[in-house]
């Protein structure tokens, strides 16, 4: 899978404006009612990532889920970054 350019990944972002960029990666922060339903959004989200076959770094504070996608194996962002986002961006 290709590196996204500069250009290409300042147009994937329009798609997911939840997202921000963040070097090599796009990050997002979703705050949940509480602990409960932030983990069970998580579940959601690892569906969607297992799904993919393309898996997000995840960091969880009580009612705060953070989101980090790259492409580790390509070295950057790359189309399944964007798809992941917009799957999530919809749940």
């Amino acid at each position: 899978m290709d590196v996204l350019t500069p250009p290409q990944i300042d147009a994937e972002l329009a798609s997911v404006p939840a997202w921000t960029r963040d070097g090599g990666s796009i990050t997002t922060v979703v705050a949940r009612k509480d602990f409960r339903d932030a983990l069970l959004y998580l579940g959601a989200v690892a569906y969607l990532a297992e799904t993919a076959n393309h898996h997000p770094d995840v960091a969880i504070s009580w009612n705060r889920v953070t989101l980090t996608l790259s492409t580790h194996s390509a070295g950057g962002l790359t189309a399944a970054d964007f798809a992941l986002a917009r799957q999530i961006s919809a749940l």
